[in-house]
Order: structure tokens, then C-alpha cells, then sequence
């Protein structure tokens, strides 16, 4: 693999055939279950521990009795360490880099503090690095925590609340994004023996419990699995399978599937796995990624190269990513033809397709990705480059190898 290069150029071999592919497992899962798990003493077995730098760094700091905490470009990670530390009053400093401490935690800081923990900022407020402290005590069972917020703080908090003596009730305001990422969260927390209420539509209700010794198999990557959609959608006969890739997934980004059918794709559920092909496509779509922004880049990339008009709602969280991925979007659809448009205030864009008579080939990363791999599928359509494709490691580190298998050929 060439990870440590400034580009990499990729071709794809277009004939067609069937490829098979195991992705790596769910980060988003894994990096719940080793927080969990840590909350119940480490007596679990986590099998199938994803392989992306975030869950390796979630949990080898997790191992690690030292006083600085450095993240790297991981916001889970700091998000769900910032709760843990928080609550634990473990004298811990959280870092990160450059772009981690542009990226806002001050709403969760604030939370955990109202609960008594003793939490400072080392640099600007409302951004890392943290300083933590003593835990100064419940001090409250009750928080109300904006709802159109990364749904990273509010699981941040949902499971650090059983270990609290008096539980906790969270009230969430307004709009609530990223729902299945609350819910994968309660869903893992039952694995581990703890229970969680829904009052009403806003409101959850998390009684004082122990987290139980549980052991987990994590599941494979459907985050992962939307790059594969894009390369059998722009391929020309390819043909994927998707080894154990379930179709009863707690993951939110198992909507892929569902979205792909108009788009480009038709997903075939076995015992084994999941079975891709391409289908015929509309040649319009409205989709919200309020549920599901990870997928966000892949699709535009999709509707961007086969001329479908996309209107996209729920964007909103995309601003505060290891990027800001509309901006980066817009920047790179231009470079084939297409433009990404604001039509209401931060709430609704749209993807006008160009054409790919005479498109750029080099594709910048931003320190991102979701960018690298939301453009590689290009390839199979013309010749590309993708500058500083080391990024995949965050999330996918075999992503170029696997890349291979489906007849790319890199250098």
C-alpha cells in the first residue's frame, strides 16, 4: 500500500465480475462498546475490535494510566473520553490536533459540568485541550441538551448515566439529528445489561444500573459498505459482495441500502453477506442525511457522476467534521462539472449535475476521509488522483488494498 505518498493514481479495470469484500468492523460501534465495557470494569470480550486508527486510539488510551490523553484527529474518541474522564475524575489532559481543537465540545463540557464534573479549558473556550479534574459529586438528575447537536455528545452522556447514583434524565431540544446514533448507543448499553426509556419523543430516562460483563461480536462497516455501493453504481458490471454485512443492523447508516435502490443498486440479503448489482436509477432524489450525514459525500459523488439531480436536507452537522465537508464537497464537484447549492439557510442544498466531458482528476482530501474514499468510485470512470491517501486510516486502513481486489490499478 502506498500510504505514505503525496497522491496516488488510480485506474479501474472495467470488465466485469464479481468481487467479495470484508469490511472492517463498525468504529462507531466499537468505540461504544470499548467505552461500555470500560465502564463495567473491562470484564467483556469485544470480538471483531475494528481495525480504524479511532478505535485503536479509543482504545489504547483506555489501557494507558498517563496524564495526557492525545486523541489525534479522533472526535468520538475525545467526546466519549471527555464523559468518561469527566465523570470518573480522572486527572487526565485531553489533546488532539490542530483540527481537533477547532472543533467545538464546549455543549458537552458544559453538561458534564452541571452533573459536577470539574472540567477547564487549556486553550480557547469551548474547544480542546481539556483539563480534568475531581468529580465534584451529582449534582443534578436532570439535563436538557440541544437535540441538532452531534448525537456524539448526547451518547457521550448516556453512558456515563448509569454509573451515576441518581441516573440521569436527558431532555433533548428542538430537531434531534442522528437518531440511530442515539439509538446504537442505548442498543450496546443493553448489551452490557443496562436499560434506557424513551419518555415520550424527546425526553430519556436512564435508571441508576451496573453495566454487566457481556461478550460482543462488532459488526462489519456500513459506513464502509456506502463507498462499495458507489463503485458498483459507477462501475460497469461490477458486481460486490459484502462478507457478514447484516441486513437487521443497528447501525443508522444501513439506509444506504434503501436509498441506493433509486439510485443506482440493488442490495440482496443472504445468510453470508450482501450481494450488490446495478439497476437502472432515477434521474432525481430528495434525501434528509439529518439520520445518516456519513453518506452524505458518497452520494453527492454518485448523483454528481451520473447526472442525477439531488436535493439534500440535514447537512447541518457536516460544518464541524474533520472538515468542513460542504465546502470541501462544493470545491471538488466543481472539478466535474457539478455544483453543490445552498437554497435555504443551512437546511437545504442542491446537486445540480454537470457533465464528465472534460473533467479534473486530482481530488484533494482536506485531512478527511470520507473525502478519499466518497471520490476513489470515480476511478470508475476515468482516471484519478487521490492526494494524501494515508487519511483512510482514521476509519479504513485496507480500503486501497481492497480497492485492488475490485480491479483498481494503483500507483
Amino acid at each position: 500500500m502506498l500510504l505514505n505518498d503525496n497522491s496516488i493514481q488510480i485506474q479501474a479495470n472495467k470488465s466485469s465480475h464479481l468481487v467479495s469484500i470484508a469490511l472492517p468492523a463498525s468504529k462507531s460501534m466499537a468505540n461504544r462498546a470499548l467505552i461500555i465495557n470500560a465502564l463495567g470494569g473491562n470484564k467483556g470480550n469485544l470480538e471483531r475490535l475494528s481495525e480504524a486508527r479511532d478505535t485503536q486510539t479509543m482504545h489504547r488510551l483506555l489501557l494507558l494510566n498517563e496524564p495526557v490523553w492525545d486523541v489525534l484527529d479522533a472526535g468520538t474518541t475525545m467526546r466519549f473520553l471527555t464523559a468518561y474522564a469527566g465523570v470518573l475524575g480522572l486527572d487526565k489532559t485531553l489533546t488532539g490536533t490542530p483540527r481537533m481543537q477547532e472543533r467545538p465540545i464546549g455543549i458537552l463540557v458544559d453538561a458534564l459540568c452541571e452533573l459536577g464534573a470539574n472540567i477547564s479549558y487549556s486553550g480557547k473556550k469551548g474547544y480542546p485541550p481539556l483539563k480534568i479534574g475531581a468529580f465534584g459529586g451529582q449534582r443534578t438528575d436532570s439535563l436538557t441538551v440541544r437535540g441538532d447537536i452531534s448525537s456524539q455528545y448526547i451518547s457521550a452522556l448516556l453512558m456515563i448515566a448509569p454509573i451515576l447514583p441518581r441516573g440521569l434524565n436527558i431532555t433533548l431540544e428542538g430537531k434531534i439529528g442522528s437518531r440511530p446514533y442515539i439509538e446504537m448507543t442505548r442498543k450496546v448499553m443493553e448489551r452490557f445489561g443496562v436499560r434506557t426509556f424513551w419518555k415520550g419523543e424527546d425526553s430519556i430516562e436512564i435508571p441508576p444500573q451496573t453495566y454487566l460483563s457481556a461478550d460482543i461480536t462488532i459488526e462489519r462497516d456500513w459506513s464502509a459498505a456506502s463507498y462499495w455501493y458507489s463503485i458498483v453504481a459507477l462501475g460497469d458490471g461490477t458486481e460486490v459482495f459484502l462478507e457478514d454485512l447484516t441486513d437487521d443492523s443497528i447501525q443508522g447508516d444501513r439506509k444506504m441500502a434503501d436509498l441506493m435502490s433509486k439510485l443506482g443498486v440493488e442490495t440482496v440479503f443472504t445468510e453470508k453477506g450482501a450481494h450488490l448489482r446495478q439497476i437502472s436509477h432515477n434521474s432525481s432524489a430528495e434525501i434528509d442525511f439529518s439520520d445518516c450525514p456519513d453518506i452524505a459525500q458518497t452520494i453527492a459523488v454518485i448523483c454528481a457522476a451520473k447526472g442525477i439531480r439531488c436535493v439534500m436536507l440535514g447537512l447541518e452537522s457536516l460544518r464541524i467534521k474533520e472538515t468542513d465537508r460542504i465546502a470541501a464537497l462544493q470545491l471538488e464537484l466543481a472539478k466535474i462539472g457539478s455544483k453543490l447549492t445552498e437554497t435555504r439557510n443551512n437546511e437545504e442544498w442542491i446537486l445540480e449535475p454537470g457533465n464528465l466531458t472534460k473533467p479534473e482528476s486530482s481530488f484533494h482530501t482536506y485531512h478527511d476521509h470520507r473525502m478519499a474514499m466518497a471520490f476513489a468510485p470515480l476511478a470508475w470512470k476515468f482516471p484519478i488522483s487521490i492526494e494524501d491517501p494515508s487519511v483512510v486510516n482514521k476509519s479504513y486502513p485496507g480500503f486501497w488494498d481492497d480497492l485492488k481486489k475490485a480491479g483498481a490499478i494503483i500507483s
